[in-house]
């Protein structure tokens, strides 16, 4: 930052330096010989005339410059509210005499000057350009321009030498703000930039020691103070006013943060008219956000996007810029004009073009405009008693580029630039990006259209990607549950996931799948050999840490170099070990996918050795340079590993680790009865949803079942199964329906009513009668599938008759936000007093269906109709 004892007092209140005569008198000849740059304007800014000094300022000859718009052809630099807008006021105001300082970029050199308009006798305009003072490019800009005549042959540098780059404090801001920085505190300046004096009355600058309540109106500052204690005004959130200032009283706009300690406040010279700088109206952005949401596919938002920025902010190209995981980037939509220099749609560039650390800026400041890349930039100068601590400029609106920025837009021939962050889910996803050949100018209300644009891209981004990743996750998680409902029911989880239907090969988009285990490998699809595949499973035991469990490539030549006999089929691959022993492996594999991608410029090339201050320098060749990748295939996404994860524990949990406690299971199962005493365990089991381990739990009983042969135990070991195969149901059920709390009664009392009657035998029939769609809690489902399974099956035991079986007619409805459940048969019905006598069996299913009852709420009615006839009230 600059010395304050280094400035002298400049800008608007210094004496105007006014010509001896009136223009008007003079003849040509005369005029050429004035000392001062003098061009005839018309009311719209097309130059009339002009002199000798204003030819050699402005660079051109007179022919060149007469019949040309002196704001839009010829300085495009002044094509701003400071310039334009004030000849414009001019204009408006009768054309009377009117002068000001301003700080032409490059006009062919970077010069101070005096500007006067005067009326003209033939109704036009006088401009004169009084130079005050050459100026330098400043020393960042020669730093850069030195290292580039000294640069060096050496080979390509270290790019993290960007990454340190401190872009977050450039000591200086755009020519086209003011800026204070006061403390947090106390509102003390603390530092201000050299331009101050535009916007301070002459007894204020500079400003050393003076509180912001000094140079700003007290509404202004009370409703800073008002946001510092409500921390309003910090990580990126502003403070936003339009404010009327001195020497000159013009309108500004004022932009306030804080940020460490610090109150930044940017004041920026507001046109007088909205419409003098093609400012966009509301109407403008809401059409165009309307036109953003019809958009169905994210190439056809991104194209409406750059279409509809390009057509609010006026820029010659703009486009859409996203970042791949390896944060290169790439061109995916583009608007541009007809003989626009470069196109760039379809074009990668190396992640060293946005090193991180100018990544992370753009994801907490998240827009950039740059009216003039060769603007000279306005130096903070420091108060010496505030110390030398620069002013962290990370959410400053006006802060200027880093050099290195700067050099690589010239490099692109880029002078008017924006940038805009597209945040999806509080992610850097990518960049809108506007480029101008020539400085350009965007309003106020544009910027904040055009980040309001912007910010519904990215909404709609979120909402198109999310909406396929939705889909795409589901018909995995549905093929998962297939494949894990497999596995309940299988002794063989290798068969099971390779010959049933579906198979691993159906999941993650894979060509080819595969198990290795122990020393036996098998295969589904299209795959390397077995020898191959044993032998890349023996390197991944190798390979992987000891808490390493899944690995992922898109490359798999890169880590293991016998695939290159194979990367045809298998240049990717998914692995999931099962268990910590590493003994059974999952495998998905995808082939090779030769693609070709044309970089703008080789990127391994994406940074030059500077010299002096300036260690590194941009590329300078985007020339279109094109790279043939073999041995890639398309890339897994993370949640396909995290699936692949979890279907390898659903292997290890609902299968090996099963068949490992077997005998555990079957200790717990005999003593069936203190089980179901003990309702709180068999809620708290419930509860867990264990649907997979049920189903074992019911395929060991009917094994045991069958290799017993006491009739009671049978009978023991069937009620039992029965028992546990209807609590399985409802979880099946609330698996395979929308809601994990509620459970379609109907579908569930359907699918256990078959499952019985298959187990009685052919002579025995059971018919529902369900209201489709009778959604219930969890809870009520289990009682109710419990209670259904007692009733039918002691129907079995006790209504048939040796020479014929039983028919069971079950109903089940709802009315008034109640359920009932019937169960009936056509044997001989209850006898009297059936209550009180002795149970005929163990009395353990009354004594459950009294539990479950009780534990819903509900009634039980009994009656003797043509049979016995059970309803339940819930």
């Amino acid at each position: 930052m600059v010395d304050p004892s280094q400035m002298h007092a400049k800008g608007p209140n210094s004496a105007p330096i006014d010509l001896p005569v009136d223009p008007d008198s003079l003849s040509p000849e005369e005029r050429n010989e004035l000392g001062v740059g003098l061009l005839a304007l018309d009311g719209t800014g097309l130059v009339l005339d002009c002199n000798r000094v204003a030819e050699t300022l402005c660079g051109l000859p007179s022919e060149a410059m007469v019949g040309r718009n002196f704001f839009s052809e010829l300085v495009p630099s002044a094509n701003v509210p400071s310039f334009y807008g004030r000849f414009l006021a001019s204009v408006r105001g009768g054309l009377s005499d009117h002068s000001f300082e301003f700080v032409f970029g490059r006009i062919p050199a970077p010069l101070r000057a005096r500007i006067g308009l005067r009326a003209a006798a033939a109704g036009h305009l006088w401009l004169t350009i009084t130079s005050l003072e050459q100026i330098a490019a400043g020393p960042s800009r020669e730093a850069v321009l030195a290292a580039i005549s000294h640069r060096s042959r050496a080979e390509p540098v270290d790019p993290s030498l960007c990454e340190r780059e401190p872009i977050h404090i450039p000591g200086s801001i755009q020519p086209n703000a003011v800026m204070f920085a006061a403390d947090a505190t106390s509102l003390e300046i603390l530092a201000f930039s050299a331009n101050a004096a535009d916007v301070l009355a002459p007894e204020s600058f500079p400003p050393n020691g003076l509180s912001l309540s000094e140079v700003l109106p007290a509404d202004i500052v009370s409703a800073i103070r008002d946001g510092l204690a409500a921390h309003t005004l910090t990580d990126g959130r502003l403070l936003r006013r339009s404010v009327v200032l001195p020497p000159r009283g013009e309108r500004f706009l004022l932009v306030a943060h804080a940020h460490l300690g610090r109150v930044i406040v940017e004041l920026e010279l507001a046109p007088e008219r909205p419409e003098d700088f093609s400012a966009a109206s509301p109407l403008d952005t809401e059409l165009a956000m309307i036109r953003l949401r019809m958009a169905e596919t994210l190439t056809e938002a991104a194209q409406i996007a750059a279409l509809e920025i390009r057509a609010m902010t006026g820029f010659e190209s703009v486009l859409v810029y996203r970042f791949d995981t390896d944060w290169n980037g790439e061109a995916i939509a583009e608007d541009m004009v007809p003989d626009w220099q470069r196109p760039l749609i379809g074009l990668r560039f190396p992640a060293s073009d946005i090193p991180a650390q100018a990544r992370a800026l753009y994801t907490k400041a998240k827009s950039r405009f740059v009216i003039d890349r060769d603007c000279v930039p306005v130096p903070l100068v420091a108060d010496r008693s505030a110390g030398n601590a620069p002013i962290d400029l990370t959410f400053a609106q006006n802060r200027t580029l880093s050099p290195i920025h700067l050099e690589y837009q010239r490099n692109l021939g880029v002078d008017g630039s924006m940038s805009i962050s597209i945040m999806v889910e509080n992610r850097l996803w990518g960049l809108m990006i506007g480029h101008h050949r020539r400085p350009h100018y965007v309003a106020p209300e544009t910027r904040a259209a055009a980040t309001v644009l912007t910010d519904g891209f990215a909404m709609r981004v979120q909402e198109i990607e999310g909406k396929a990743l939705w889909s795409e996750q589901q018909r995995h998680l549905d093929i998962q549950g297939q494949l894990v409902r497999g596995l309940t029911r299988s002794d063989d989880f290798v068969n099971s996931l390779t010959q049933g239907n579906p198979t691993l090969l159906d999941l993650f988009g894979a060509v080819g799948a595969g198990i290795v285990s122990d020393d036996v490998v098998c295969l589904v699809g299209t795959t390397p050999s077995a020898e191959a595949v044993q032998a890349l499973a023996g390197w991944l035991r190798e390979s992987l840490g000891p808490n390493e469990r899944t690995f992922v490539t898109d490359t798999l030549v890169m880590h293991h170099a016998p695939a290159a006999a194979y990367t045809e089929m298998a240049s990717g691959l998914l692995a999931a070990f099962v268990g910590h022993s590493r003994q059974h492996l999952l495998m998905w594999f995808k082939p090779e996918v030769p693609s070709t991608v044309t970089w703008s410029g080789d990127p391994r090339k994406p940074v030059l050795p500077g010299s002096g201050p300036v260690a590194v320098l941009p590329r300078r060749s985007f020339e279109r340079w094109v790279e043939e990748r073999r041995g890639h295939s398309m890339p897994w996404a993370p949640w396909k590993v995290a699936l692949a994860a979890q279907l390898a524990d659903a292997v290890d949990g609902v299968v090996l680790r099963q068949r490992r406690k077997i005998d555990e299971l079957t200790g717990l199962l005999a003593d069936k009865e203190r089980l179901l005493i003990q309702k709180d365990l068999l809620t708290r089991e419930i509860d867990h949803r264990v649907k997979n381990s049920l189903q074992i739990v019911t395929a060991f009983l009917h094994m045991q079942r069958r290799q017993i042969a006491d009739p009671s135990a049978r009978q023991a070991f069937s009620e039992t199964s029965a028992r546990v195969m209807s609590v399985a149901r409802v979880h099946d059920s609330l698996y395979q329906g929308e809601s994990m709390e509620q459970v379609d009664l109907g579908q569930t009392i359907q699918a256990l009513c078959n499952d019985l009657a298959g187990m009685a035998g052919d002579e025995h029939s059971v018919e529902l009668t369900a209201e489709p769609g009778l959604m219930v809690p969890y809870r009520h489902a289990v009682a109710l599938s419990l209670i259904t399974t007692e009733l039918v099956t002691n129907a079995f035991k006790y209504a048939g008759r040796p020479d014929k079986g039983v028919r069971i007619s079950v109903t089940v409805d709802g009315a008034a936000g109640a359920v009932r459940l019937q169960v009936c048969d056509d044997g001989q019905g209850m006898p009297l007093g059936w209550e009180n006598a002795k149970a005929q069996g163990t009395g353990l299913g009354m004594k459950l269906i009294r539990a479950m009852l009780e534990q819903i709420g509900a009634r039980l009615d009994v009656e003797n109709a043509d049979g016995a006839c059970f309803t339940v009230h819930a």
